[in-house]
C-alpha cells in the first residue's frame, strides 16, 4: 500500500474541487482526506494501491470544470494505515 501527498494549485477553492477529489477517490477505493489550505491551495492524502492512486493524480489535474488547475506537487510514501474512508477535513 502506498500513499499520495499532493498539493493542488490553481483557481481551486470555491469551485466543489474537494467534493470533485471526494467523490474520485471513493469511486477509486481509497482513504484519506482533501482540505484547503490558507493560501488558496488544496491539500489531498490518499493511501491505497498504486494503481488507483495514479488515477486519482491524474484527476487532480482536471477537476471539475469550473477548476483551473496550474500545478499539482505530490510526494509518495510508505501508507499508514491511519484513515477508514475518505473525507472532506475542515482543519
Amino acid at each position: 500500500m502506498h500513499q499520495l501527498r499532493a498539493t493542488v494549485f490553481g483557481e481551486v477553492q470555491g469551485v466543489f474541487y474537494r467534493n470533485f477529489v471526494k467523490q474520485r477517490a471513493e469511486t477509486l477505493g481509497l482513504k484519506g482526506y482533501v482540505r484547503n489550505l490558507n493560501l488558496g491551495s488544496v491539500e489531498v492524502v490518499a493511501e491505497g494501491e498504486e494503481e488507483p492512486l495514479l488515477k486519482l493524480l491524474d484527476e487532480l489535474w482536471e477537476g471539475p470544470s469550473e477548476a483551473r488547475v496550474t500545478q499539482v506537487e505530490d510526494e509518495w510514501e510508505r501508507s499508514r494505515g491511519k484513515w477508514q474512508n475518505f473525507q472532506i477535513a475542515t482543519e
